[in-house]
Formats: C-alpha cells, structure tokens, sequence
C-alpha cells in the first residue's frame, strides 16, 4: 500500500483537500477523526486525560471539555506533551490498523503533526497543503471563532511553515479558487498512481 501523509498547518486547507481525494475513491484515514474518537465518553483515552489531567476537563455528560484542555495545553508545553503521550501511541496504531484493512490503490493519511511526532517514516510520500499565515488566521477566525491570541498560540505550537515544505515531495497551494484545488489533486492522482504500481 503506497502511503501519502498529508500534513499542513491549521486552516491550510486539509480537510478540503482531502474531500477531493475521496472523490476520487481514494481511501483517506483522518487522525484527526480518530483522536476525537479515542476522546469519546467511556474511551480509554478520555480516562487518561482525566486521571493526567483533572475531573474538571470532563463535562457533566462525561464529554471532554475541548476548549478547555486546548487552552490548558496551548499555554503549558508541559502539559501539551503529556497530552500528546497519551494520544499519539493510540492514533498510530489506529492508523496502522486502518491501513490493514484497506483496499485502495494509495491511501491518503491526513495527520496534520506528521512532521512534530517525527513520524514521516510511516508514509511513502508527504504532501504538505500550505498557504500564508494570515489566511490560516483569517480561515481559523471564521470556521473555529478563537481569538488572535489562541489561533497564534496554535500555529506557534506547529513546525514552521518553512519546515514542513522542506520536508515536502508534494505541495498543494491552497490560496486559489475550488477549480485549481481539484487541478492540482486530479494531477498528483495520476502520479500516485503511477507510484503505486
């Protein structure tokens, strides 16, 4: 199975990209759908996060209080790595699980802390979805409504822009209109196919 990792910062565009990638039948393994599985009321994680990390992060519906731990983690990198230990290990081998069952001629990873978790060893390809900072902060703004401050705290938490496209085989420029998306997705199907092979 020929992997490609597709990774970017937040409100690059990667969940657009990777609809794209669907519409084409190729099968797309999300971490972040399975960490906000693995959070879910009663799910092992969610237990740890509330034994690491306190009762009150866990809502009166035993629901993790989201806005809550992220201002926590977003603040402290101490705690954000705790964070990031308990979750990780238990994403991956969720991936690695997926990938077994898959029958798709590539599959599209979407992990958007490819590059921090230094597990660019996983995939066979990495496609990094970019654009500039203020239209990540404009697209954060509109979509999640978090302040300046919590957005910047985010992307500072993220490798720099200049990291993550020199770790880059492909990138995908996210700053157009639909049109040149679906151009630049149908052109880098075709040669991942060919990779495929």
């Amino acid at each position: 199975m020929y992997k490609i990792g597709l990774t970017g910062g937040i409100g690059c565009g990667k969940s657009t990209i990777s609809d794209l990638f669907k519409q084409l039948a190729i099968a797309v393994i999300d971490a972040d759908e399975i960490a906000h599985a693995l959070v879910a009321p009663g799910q092992k994680a969610l237990i740890q996060i509330s034994t690491h990390f306190g009762s009150q992060f866990i809502n009166s519906d035993n629901s993790l209080n989201r806005s809550l731990l992220r201002d926590c983690v977003f603040q402290d990198p101490k705690k954000r790595r705790q964070l990031e230990n308990i979750l990780h290990p238990l994403v991956y081998a969720e991936i690695n699980q997926q990938l077994s069952q898959l029958n798709s001629p590539y599959a599209i990873i979407s992990i958007p802390l490819l590059i921090e978790t230094r597990m660019q060893s996983l995939v066979d390809h990495i496609l990094v979805i970019d654009c500039p900072m203020e239209i990540q902060v404009n697209r954060v703004k509109l979509r999640d409504r978090l302040s300046d401050s919590q957005i910047t705290a985010i992307i500072n938490s993220q490798v720099s822009r200049t990291e993550r496209l020199t770790n880059a085989d492909s990138i995908i420029d996210t700053t157009q209109g639909l049109s040149s998306l679906s151009q630049q997705v149908n052109t880098l199907h075709q040669q991942f196919l060919k990779q495929a092979q």
